[in-house]
């Protein structure tokens, strides 16, 4: 039996988080070390799954199978395609830097007893959303991925209802109440998304007889597997609405802002950067993989949903007085760019979407952290209570700039690449539809500089004066993040090479074609016509 790498990825986080939580409670400083170290050698392991990988090979590849509930069906199935290498790759980058950024987040406060923010619980919290959202990534088993889809909302809910933020402008017993007011409602949207989807994996079960992704697609492909109409319709919107639910998706949407705003900088990142994308990730593989007849048929109200949230939530977010909810919002937004990539059927658009799930995670990444850095210092999230911040904090204006010129998708970064495709593949399929969300483009450029002048410009006030520029664990943060969002908007070339064949694989699921260019069409015509 070969390596089994994917298991390997999956468990290493799972086993540190085990570990972190034993290190005894005066050793706090350890733990972090030890948490920041397992996150490392993930991270390492990520990269040899993309290094093993071959994007001209078989659509899943270092695939592990075992017997697991036999009577039931149930599999333990693993597998890769490019899109799923891309989100791995993605969360074990990432990981790390939630973890540096949050090292002293979970530490006590004078007032408080240890045992009530224990650090050892927090950084092993993180590290268990790192396990169970990679194991989402490469599970090829239906029923395995549900189950790990809803588990990771365990260690989510004590992160946003245990370690919320600690710049409230509240009472302790009023934050307190918000922080679980947002950690309830989040398990609660989510809860109900994952029942309605149990029911739908159960009628999977009943209709296909089995669990397994590759099995039902290629019985699907040769014919042998007749579903009715409308129960495919069905199935699909079970399966749907709780991969809306996770996306987020409006009307679906208002636990995010809610949980992004109590919850530390880090674990906000950890939220819209890493866990949400578990969401859009799986309409491309179950939605579009199990049911592409019914994906056709709800393109249509899909994308006028999509189109909603990119204009909503940037309108939102124009409005916002704190900085964490600004980037709530315009994270619905973006969303909402990413789920009309991906029903716009298109391999444009569908690439776009899969760069948009990358791009989005590390500039979100970036401008999250410097938010968080900057609301740590100066105690509020209000964006009123700042003002002439670049004159005292250069470093951290800078990088707050540059965070926040890659959510405006600017040329030159990263998300601009997959903004652009997804706008292109919509449009070469839906015109209407991709020339209103270029409203969306307009107003990210609204809210971002407008929240980048009232925060770091003007006159400096007497709060933030003695305010300190980034220290070197911070710059050390942020910075690589930044070098990639430069990179990868120069030369996204090592991205798309591995996410293209599988977008190839799943428009040859919903037997769907890029609509050739009209100015083609019509050359063709008149030549016809002479």
């Amino acid at each position: 039996m070969s390596f089994p790498l994917l298991t390997v990825t999956a468990a290493l986080p799972a086993v540190g988080a085990v570990l972190t939580a034993a290190v005894p409670a005066a050793r706090r400083t350890a733990a972090k070390w030890l948490a920041l170290l397992f996150s490392l050698a993930t991270l390492a392991l990520a990269v040899l799954v993309a290094v093993r990988f071959e994007p001209g090979g078989a659509r899943y590849q270092l695939t592990e199978s075992h017997a697991w509930i036999a009577d039931f069906g149930v599999r333990y199935e693993l597998g890769v395609d490019g899109i799923g290498v891309a989100l791995i790759a993605l969360t074990a980058l990432l990981i790390p830097f939630v973890i540096a950024a949050g090292w002293n987040d979970a530490d006590p406060l004078e007032t408080q007893s240890t045992r009530w923010r224990p650090t050892q619980g927090f950084f092993a919290l993180i590290l268990m959303v790192e396990a169970m959202v990679i194991i989402s990534f490469e599970a090829t088993d239906v029923f395995l991925f549900y189950i790990f889809f809803e588990a990771m909302l365990i260690p989510m809910y004590f992160l946003i209802g245990g370690f919320g933020d600690r710049a409230h402008a509240g009472s302790d017993e009023n934050a307190a109440a918000q922080r679980s007011y947002a950690a309830v409602k989040f398990l609660l949207y989510n809860l109900v998304g994952g029942l309605i989807m149990l029911a739908a994996v159960i009628g999977l079960y009943v209709v296909a007889g089995n669990f397994s992704l590759q099995e039902i697609t290629a019985a699907r492909a040769a014919g042998t597997l007749d579903m009715a109409t409308n129960t495919e319709r069905l199935l699909f919107l079970g399966f749907f609405f709780a991969f809306a639910v996770k996306a987020p998706l409006w009307p679906l949407h208002t636990w995010l802002p809610n949980a992004m705003g109590e919850a530390t900088a880090p674990v906000a990142v950890l939220i819209t950067a890493v866990v949400d994308k578990v969401g859009t990730f799986a309409m491309l593989r179950f939605c579009l993989g199990l049911f592409p007849d019914a994906s056709k048929w709800a393109t249509p109200a899909i994308l006028v949903l999509a189109l909603i949230s990119i204009v909503y939530g940037a309108l939102v977010a124009v409005g916002q007085r704190d900085i964490k909810r600004l980037v709530a919002y315009a994270s619905i937004s973006h969303f909402g760019f990413i789920i009309m990539g991906i029903f716009a059927m298109t391999s444009q658009g569908q690439s776009g979407a899969t760069l948009y799930m990358v791009n989005h995670g590390i500039s979100t990444a970036a401008l999250m952290l410097v938010a968080g850095f900057l609301i740590s210092r100066r105690g509020s999230r209000l964006i009123a209570d700042y003002g002439g911040v670049q004159k005292v904090a250069p470093v951290l204006a800078g990088t707050f700039l540059i965070g926040g010129l890659a959510t405006l998708s600017l040329p030159g970064l990263a998300p601009f690449v997959s903004e652009f495709l997804v706008l292109v593949g919509t449009f070469a399929r839906y015109p209407v539809i991709g020339i209103i969300a270029t409203i969306g483009i307009v107003l990210a450029a609204l809210y971002t500089l407008v929240l980048y002048q009232r925060t770091m410009t003007g006159p400096v006030k007497e709060e933030v004066r003695t305010m300190p520029d980034l220290r070197l664990r911070e710059v050390l943060v942020v910075a690589p993040l930044i070098a990639l969002l430069i990179g990868l908007g120069v030369y996204p070339k090592p991205l798309t090479q591995i996410v293209n064949p599988a977008v190839e694989h799943t428009l040859s699921d919903v037997h769907e074609k890029d609509p050739k260019p009209q100015v083609a069409v019509e050359a063709k015509n008149g030549e016809a016509a002479k």
